[in-house]
């Protein structure tokens, strides 16, 4: 383990609001990648995905760096544009 990931749970411990909020943001973040891993696979750019929306590019980069605020509608628009399909599940943690 490194530094910054002993930080974090020492963090994650002593501060269950940390400990939340550090996850929900991690969820997030990962969507993101998922989203920009998707796109690039698929060999598109942003540009691309954006007239395939009907979209500026800086929206697609915001979905892509910044999406935690992201609509379920626009993440199924998004993956149907690459010619993918959304599948969302519920588990228990």
């Amino acid at each position: 383990m490194d530094d910054l990931e002993k930080y974090i749970a020492k963090r994650k411990k002593n501060n269950p609001d940390f400990a939340r909020e550090f996850e929900a943001g991690y969820d997030a973040f990962k969507i993101g990648v998922l989203l920009r891993q998707a796109r690039k696979e698929a060999g598109i750019t942003q540009e691309e995905l954006a007239r395939r929306l009907n979209t500026k590019k800086s929206a697609i980069s915001r979905m892509e760096n910044h999406s935690e605020d992201i609509r379920l509608s626009t993440l199924r628009n998004y993956v149907k544009a690459l010619g993918l399909n959304l599948r969302v599940f519920i588990s228990r943690v």
